[in-house]
């Protein structure tokens, strides 16, 4: 049971919200109300203070345990005595849990303080040690945007706009638009998130068919409860289309690690397996025909795969010169945007000479030939 919900209320949460929760409470409210987002409505910029400093407290265990038990007031107070129906105090005495001058020791608190949710940042007039000040609501929006916040959904471009003023993560950045709480010097620029590139060996085949790939990857990531560094494994689902070719690239955006500025993007980007009979042209697939000078000169019999397990019987009845080429339409790789539609296979003769003939055998051709 909570002594008030208005910190609550104002994330539109429920008491019982989880951390993750009101994270994203936050976020949809901090970037409905942001106010570069709504520089014509004056009473956002308001709504966007309130949201912040809800987040600020409800984010911190330690500080939402006491704002659950005491109510705000109190926790603006710093402690100290406990209030009329509370249960006396917390363990310890002399304020929360054994901690001198209140709040004082905490990281995140400092001088100025009001009794109210609209409260001023800074030391304000009346404020002294174990008061608990707000920290500057857009300091509260660029700290989040820096854990990680950003990765929870679809636009995060617009919030990159709010938190490092330049436009898409994988942009020329620009300067943050935050100052540090109760001063007027500006925050330095945020760092961009990096992109990572991995490669992505396919077989002919599986780039012919298309395939659903499964991919196990490890990513670094702050613990919500205690903000420590940790490994967690994350599955990737993609589909590889038929017909793309090397190079394409199948993106991924804020599931890799989380880093100063936002979640890293992870872009695979597909490469080809040698194969062992054909060579991708684009489209079209090529393969080779070794033939002797014999074969060469008095014909020959082949029979040709196809990448799709086809078979065509190849005959020429000679001569057949070197580079000699038989084209099969249509027996290609798929056009990767046009399925229906296929390139050629080429099939291309080599003339394997001899490396050495005696003087009867050369005799013998100038007589044939």
């Amino acid at each position: 049971m909570v002594t008030e919900t208005k910190l609550y209320d104002a994330l539109s949460v429920s008491p019982t919200a989880t951390q993750e929760e009101i994270k994203k409470a936050y976020r949809k409210a901090a970037l409905k109300f942001h106010p570069d987002k709504n520089k014509e409505n004056p009473s956002a910029g308001e709504k966007f203070k309130e949201v912040s400093q809800a987040y600020e407290i409800l984010s911190d265990p330690e500080k939402r345990k006491v704002y659950d038990q005491y109510g705000l007031d109190f926790l603006l107070r710093g402690g100290g005595e406990a209030p009329p129906g509370a249960a006396g105090g917390m363990p310890g005495g002399g304020g929360f849990g054994g901690m001198p001058g209140g709040f004082a020791g905490m990281p995140g608190m400092g001088g100025g303080g009001g009794r109210s949710f609209h409260f001023t940042t800074g030391g304000g007039p009346g404020g002294g040690a174990g008061h608990f000040s707000f920290s500057n609501p857009e300091s509260i929006f660029a700290d989040f945007f820096k854990q990680g916040g950003a990765g929870m959904g679809d636009d995060d471009d617009i919030f990159a706009q709010f938190a490092g003023g330049g436009g898409s993560r994988g942009g020329s950045g620009g300067r943050s638009k935050f100052r540090e709480s109760g001063g007027g010097r500006r925050r330095a620029p945020t760092p961009e998130v990096t992109t990572v590139e991995k490669p992505l060996p396919l077989s002919l085949e599986e780039l012919f068919s298309g395939v659903h790939k499964k991919m196990k990857i490890k990513r670094k990531t702050y613990d919500d409860g205690s903000g420590k560094r940790k490994v967690e494994d994350k599955i990737l689902d993609m589909d590889i289309l038929p017909g793309y070719k090397a190079g394409t690239k199948i993106k991924f955006k804020g599931v890799g690690d989380q880093e100063e500025g936002g979640t890293q993007d992870l872009h695979f980007i597909v490469q080809e397996k040698p194969h062992e009979v054909f060579k991708r042209e684009d489209d079209n697939l090529r393969m080779y025909v070794d033939l002797d000078l014999k074969e060469a000169l008095t014909g020959w019999t082949r029979t040709i795969p196809t990448i799709d397990g086809k078979k065509f019987t190849l005959s020429k009845g000679g001569p057949t010169g070197p580079g000699y080429t038989e084209t099969y339409p249509h027996q290609g790789m798929p056009n990767s945007k046009k399925p229906k539609e296929r390139g050629d296979m080429i099939v291309e003769v080599k003339v394997k000479f001899p490396s050495s003939l005696t003087l009867a055998q050369k005799a013998h051709l100038k007589d044939i030939l």
